[in-house]
């Protein structure tokens, strides 16, 4: 399969969690299966990235690097990096979507995303015009990050969330968050153990996330 970008997530590797994320959007981004979800038209703009946090987003591969020597790189990175705390996820709402994020402070799971961005940016493109026009209305220190790291909301703009639907209008926040509670609600009241990490790839044909390759970090 041929992709056009990569990207590193959070994928849950408790399987009934990630399942229950994959229906609820409606991919399965580690089997490559759509799925048919409750949510339909509000999960349209997430569901080709499956259900995920961001710890470095998407990229085009820089000139002369390849998928292997990312693959081989992310999997020695990993190998190295600690695995963050465990933490309580919550749903809450982010402008006008919904998503999973931590109930509290995360630290260790910032530094852990900090620490991807730097450990991959190598193989990360220039942003081109196309990509910086479309980061518009950025805070003076979002723009630094967006033109250092290829986007604004890493380092200490970073705040993990596992999205859960595209835009709401006001009118159907209650009803999705409400269907989202019960769907989520045995998963999120247990600590969630971030014990791996995925290498990511946007394929060129639909456009979708797949799973590449899960690393596992090291031991806290």
């Amino acid at each position: 399969m041929q992709f056009r970008r990569y990207a590193v997530f959070a994928c849950p590797s408790d399987e009934a969690f990630a399942r229950a994320g994959a229906v609820w959007l409606g991919w399965d981004s580690a089997a490559g299966e759509a799925l048919a979800s409750p949510i339909g038209k509000f999960a349209k703009r997430p569901r080709k990235y499956g259900f995920h946090g961001t710890l470095k987003a998407p990229f085009r591969l820089a000139e002369g690097a390849t998928e292997q020597s990312l693959m081989e790189t992310f999997e020695a990175l990993a190998a190295g990096l600690q695995a963050p705390e465990a933490f309580t996820l919550s749903i809450a709402q982010i402008g006008g979507f919904l998503a999973l994020v931590p109930e509290d402070d995360a630290p260790t799971l910032s530094a852990l995303a900090a620490n991807i961005v730097r450990g991959l940016d190598r193989f990360r493109a220039p942003l081109n015009e196309a990509e910086r026009t479309r980061r518009r209305n950025l805070t003076p220190h979002q723009s630094v990050l967006l033109q250092t790291w290829g986007y604004p909301y890493v380092m200490e703009a970073f705040r993990f969330h596992m999205t859960l639907t595209g835009h709401l209008a006001d009118g159907d926040v209650p009803a999705v968050r409400q269907a989202a509670s019960e769907r989520f609600a045995k998963h999120i009241r247990i600590p969630y153990a971030l014990v791996d990490i995925c290498l990511m790839g946007e394929a060129d044909d639909s456009g979708r996330f797949h799973v590449i390759k899960r690393a596992t970090l090291k031991e806290g």
